[in-house]
C-alpha cells in the first residue's frame, strides 16, 4: 500500500472511533450525571521521499488519533421530589465505597439499602466525611440534605456526606457510565452546593449528537470510497506493468 492509502486508512480507523463515541453518548442521552466524550484527533506528518517537487519532499498527514476527553459542562437539574435524589450544583463528585475501592460519580440518584445504608443503582454506598457509609436507623423517616451536605433526620444529624473536587477532572477514568477512578488525591469541599429531591442529567444533546453522528457517518462513507477507489487504481497500475513486461 502506498502512501495514499496508508492516509485513508488512518482516516477510516479515526472515523470509526469518531462514530462510536458519539454512539456511546446518544445511548447515555438519559443517564444521570453522565458527561459526553469527545474525541482528539492531530496531524501527524511524515517526509515523502524520492517525489517531484522540493529537494527535501514534501510532508504527507496522516490522522492520529491522541486522546478522549470530558465534556465537563453541568446537565440539567431536575427535580423528582425523592429525598434521596440529590443533585450537585456547581463543581464536586459524590464518593462511593465500590468493590474496587473508592470511586467517583455525579449521578445522585440514591435509595435504602436492606440494612439502611444509602446506596447507588448498582449498590455501591455513599460515603460521609468520615469515609464510611452513611446509614439511616429504622426509626429515621423524614430524611433531608441540606445544601453544604448535612444528612438529617427528627432525630436529629445523621451525618455529612462526603463531596469532593480534583484540581484536574479529565485525569479521572471513566468506570461505565456513571463512575470515576481516581489516580489523584481529591479535595474535600466543605461547602458543596446541594440540591435535595432532584438529580442532574446527562449533558448530551440528543438532537445536536445525532447530527454529528449523522456527518460522521457521512464521512466515513467518503473515506470508505476514496479507499475503494485507491484499491482499483493500484490494481490497474500493477496490470499496465505486468502487460508491458
Amino acid at each position: 500500500m502506498d502512501n495514499p492509502g496508508y492516509v485513508v486508512l488512518s482516516r477510516l480507523v479515526a472515523q470509526t472511533r469518531v462514530t462510536a463515541v458519539l454512539a456511546h453518548n446518544v445511548a447515555n442521552a438519559e443517564t444521570p450525571g453522565f458527561r459526553a466524550s469527545r474525541p482528539v484527533f492531530a496531524e501527524h506528518l511524515d517526509r515523502q521521499r524520492e517525489v517531484e517537487g522540493p529537494s527535501s519532499g514534501r510532508d504527507v498527514a496522516f490522522t492520529w488519533d491522541r486522546a478522549t476527553w470530558r465534556d465537563d459542562a453541568a446537565g440539567a437539574i431536575q427535580t423528582t421530589g425523592n429525598p434521596l435524589d440529590i443533585a450537585i450544583s456547581g463543581e464536586g463528585f459524590f464518593a462511593l465505597e465500590t468493590p474496587r475501592g473508592e470511586r467517583f460519580t455525579r449521578a445522585g440518584r440514591f435509595a435504602l439499602g436492606p440494612d439502611g445504608t444509602i446506596v447507588d443503582g448498582e449498590g455501591n454506598a455513599l460515603l460521609g466525611r468520615a469515609g464510611a457509609p452513611l446509614r439511616v436507623g429504622a426509626g429515621d423517616t423524614r430524611l433531608t440534605v441540606s445544601g453544604e451536605g448535612v444528612l438529617s433526620s427528627e432525630n436529629g444529624e445523621i451525618g455529612r456526606l462526603r463531596v469532593v473536587r480534583f484540581a484536574d477532572s479529565q485525569r479521572l477514568t471513566a468506570e461505565g457510565d456513571r463512575l470515576l477512578a481516581a489516580t489523584d488525591a481529591p479535595e474535600e469541599m466543605e461547602r458543596p452546593a446541594l440540591v435535595q429531591g432532584a438529580v442532574e442529567g446527562s449533558n448530551v444533546r440528543p438532537i445536536l449528537e445525532m447530527t454529528r453522528l449523522t456527518n460522521e457517518l457521512r464521512e466515513f462513507q467518503f473515506a470508505a470510497t476514496f479507499a475503494e477507489r485507491e484499491d482499483d487504481r493500484l490494481k490497474s497500475a500493477v496490470e499496465r506493468l505486468l502487460r508491458k513486461r
